[in-house]
């Protein structure tokens, strides 16, 4: 896992442009069956509360989400 595809794909997800999971791969240059994986992991481990909005087409935070990255 690398740190700077979770702070691209926080990045996303707090301005609603991730788009559809297909886009967000190539957005990301990474597979779509990893940004299933990284979702995943920010959803169970990082307890982040992202939703994916069918009408929007995006994945979102479905309440105030904090992650905190030094880089």
């Amino acid at each position: 896992m690398d740190i700077r595809v979770f702070i691209r794909l926080h990045e996303l997800i707090i301005t609603k442009q991730t788009g559809t999971p297909k886009q967000l791969a190539q957005k990301l240059e990474i597979s779509e069956r990893s940004v299933h994986y990284y979702i995943a992991f920010m959803k169970n481990e990082m307890k982040a509360p992202i939703v994916y909005d069918n009408r929007l087409e995006t994945y979102l935070y479905e309440a105030e989400c904090r992650l905190c990255f030094i880089t």
